[in-house]
């Protein structure tokens, strides 16, 4: 989907590779880097922000993590709900005319809803029996997305009459238009795993070594993605040649195949495969965020719930209805939060602490991770400094103030909300806790014990 909304955005196929390359190369550096403390002390992300945030500061950034967390639940939901759909209306076909229950300001028709209603009670029901009985569908993902991909890319050469015509479909964008384009879109790249990027650690953890989660992630992040992207676009531009319009879903793309039972197969692998990370990548982690704010009142399995409930408030289906603002949106307007918390865990476990962490004083409130009353202020302060100079460029991007409320370079600065946020959080928590050198200077010197 990243790859084919830049080509609806108006890039040309190498173009939009060579920007998810460029963005998915730039997230890998924040990546490794937090990957370190969790490959050197074998530390979850929450425990790891502590250092930073303090040990009741920490949950902020992990509630923040946690709610974009929910938003992918929420848009991970509905692909898999919209994948039943595609496959039910063959079968079903009086589900595609159903009389209209929700308001018109929803966007939301009666078939789809049904599904993704369907879905997510699924998706509920692996979080009440527990994420042991998601392991088989993760090893039935892992082969069947790039077979499934492939297949893809073949048939999309072959529908298409070779690659020469898909290829040289041409770039609608040229010159500045390009440039306006390019920049966000790189952007909303890195604002991808901009949620990873932080968490790391909870995987890094398992690490045998700093040289594994190293290799691990170079070979494993860009190539893939690159790979990806280039299937991705290949698909897209043969579906203009072969129906006359450029469809960027390749779940409407699987249902527009004329045979039945291929389109319900491909539908339900689709449906589990989605499950499968859905329950990995998007319910795991803020379920135990949310477990960390009141560990005695909030277990695993409520985290869940409550992760379930937040994706269905945050409308997934308007968020990608359109590319514009699944990029523009979606993944900019949350890397501009989750950029200055990395330019802060960044700073402070490499520019402060010399990566040496007393991994003991992070599990105690009266330690020196417990800075005052368990909340870092100096870390509380770059977080704000960081996020306040997107926020007029969001405004304007979800139509709450005019063009004109603002200069414009004041509100361009939201097409580069990850690198703002990263780089002036980063430097300003530097910078103040700087004074605090002083009082733990002493860090560099403590013998840590992983």
């Amino acid at each position: 989907m990243l790859a084919s909304s830049l080509i609806e955005g108006g890039m040309n196929w190498w173009q939009s590779i060579l920007t998810i390359f460029i963005g998915n190369t730039v997230v890998l550096i924040p990546m490794i880097l937090n990957g370190h403390a969790g490959a050197k002390y074998g530390i979850p992300f929450p425990v790891f922000a502590r250092a930073s945030f303090g040990t009741k500061g920490a949950n902020i950034p992990a509630i923040l993590r946690a709610i974009v967390a929910c938003g992918w639940f929420g848009i991970q939901t509905w692909i898999g709900g919209f994948a039943l759909y595609q496959m039910m209306k063959l079968w079903i076909p009086s589900l595609a005319t159903m009389p209209q229950i929700f308001p018109a300001s929803f966007g939301l028709e009666t078939g789809p809803a049904i599904c993704f209603i369907i879905f997510w009670f699924i998706n509920m029901l692996v979080v009440y029996f527990g994420i042991e009985s998601i392991k088989k569908l993760l090893i039935f993902k892992a082969f069947f997305l790039p077979f499934a991909a492939l297949a893809l890319l073949f048939w999309a050469i072959n529908a298409g009459n070779g690659l020469g015509p898909i290829l040289s479909q041409p770039a609608k964008l040229t010159g500045s238009a390009f440039w306006a384009y390019f920049f966000p879109a790189l952007t909303g790249m890195v604002g991808f795993w901009a949620t990873l990027s932080l968490n790391i650690p909870d995987f890094t953890r398992y690490a045998k070594s700093q040289k594994a989660q190293i290799n691990g992630q170079i070979i494993g992040l860009p190539p893939s993605m690159t790979l990806f992207a280039f299937i991705g676009v290949v698909v897209t531009s043969a579906t203009f040649i072969i129906y006359g319009e450029t469809i960027w879903d390749p779940v409407v793309l699987a249902g527009k195949f004329e045979n039945k039972l291929l389109v319900s197969f491909a539908m339900i692998a689709v449906a589990l495969s989605t499950l499968a990370t859905n329950i990995a990548a998007n319910i795991v982690s803020p379920a135990n965020d949310f477990a960390n704010i009141s560990p005695t009142k909030i277990n695993f399995r409520t985290g869940g719930y409550i992760t379930g409930i937040i994706g269905i408030l945050i409308f997934p289906w308007k968020l990608i209805a359109d590319p514009n603002g699944y990029i523009f949106t979606w993944l900019i307007a949350y890397s501009s939060l989750l950029g200055p918390v990395g330019g802060i865990m960044i700073a402070d476990y490499y520019f402060i602490r010399q990566q040496q962490l007393n991994v003991t004083e992070l599990y105690q409130h009266k330690g020196q991770y417990g800075f005052k009353n368990g909340f870092n202020t100096a870390a509380i302060i770059a977080l704000l400094v960081g996020i306040i100079p997107n926020i007029p460029g969001f405004l304007l991007q979800i139509k709450v103030v005019s063009s004109t409320a603002f200069p414009d370079w004041i509100s361009d600065l939201y097409h580069y909300a990850w690198f703002v946020g990263f780089f002036v959080s980063g430097f300003v928590y530097w910078v103040m806790m700087q004074r605090n050198l002083g009082r733990v200077g002493h860090i560099s010197c403590i013998n840590s014990n992983k």
